[in-house]
């Protein structure tokens, strides 16, 4: 399958400055991705993809080498994960002639997703699919606790329930968490992540599914790894 595990770690976050390399647990955030993966390929097909020298060296310090700095026009709020991905693809085939297939994209704001949770989403995966992506189950199911306002200004439900067969158990929902995205290298080079249409889910618990955004998910990814759960 030719893997190429890219781990995006843009500075200059707005919500959390410095987030990639404040120590979570007494462990900058970004080493627990380098360790999940680091369990699962080897160096050679690892890439973390930062545009910040700090990041850089936090990195090379658990021994993994980063190749490269990333673009400064690679590393805005309007960069898109197709363009990372693309030039992480690109500079490994043109440097070191290296073509990956497959694509492992693997954000560092997800401590919790471990080496197991990357494995089993890899016997997922196969060449005929565009992306085997991870979800939990959503609490704001769109049948039950959602809804939309009108144009007479009253709340409607996003999606009616009657036209469900059985309106009291509606399906279940499934929310993308952020943490493992496993892509077909064509699929990425012919259209954009939002046109795949060959998805297939990987399932995980909602405790390994928290993606650090805000302060209040620092402090609970921090107590769960304290608790050790």
């Amino acid at each position: 399958m030719r893997p190429l595990a890219v781990i995006p770690a843009r500075g200059g976050s707005k919500r959390l400055p410095g987030k990639n390399v404040k120590l979570l647990a007494g462990k900058p955030l970004i080493h627990y991705t380098i360790d999940a993966v680091r369990k699962v390929f080897d160096d050679e097909t690892i890439c973390v993809s930062t545009d910040d020298p700090e990041i850089k060296k936090t990195a090379e310090q658990t021994g993994l080498k980063v190749p490269f700095l990333r673009p400064s026009k690679l590393a805005t709020d309007t960069a898109s994960s197709r363009d990372v991905l693309l030039h992480a693809v690109e500079f490994y085939k043109h440097e070191w002639g290296y073509t990956a297939e497959t694509l492992i994209l693997l954000q560092p704001t997800s401590p919790l997703r471990d080496a197991i949770h990357i494995e089993e989403a890899l016997r997922l995966y196969n060449a005929k699919l565009d992306m085997v992506v991870s979800v939990k189950e959503t609490k704001a199911n769109p049948y039950r606790v959602l809804f939309e306002e009108n144009e007479a200004g009253f709340l409607d439900r996003s999606k009616d329930p009657n036209t469900l067969e059985n309106p009291d158990n509606p399906p279940p929902v499934w929310e993308l968490n952020g943490a493992i995205y496993i892509i077909n290298s064509r699929s990425l080079t012919e259209k954009p992540i939002s046109k795949f249409d060959k998805i297939q889910k990987y399932v995980m618990p909602e405790i390994y599914s928290i993606d650090i955004d805000t302060e209040l998910d620092w402090k609970l990814a921090e107590f769960l790894i304290l608790e050790n759960c």
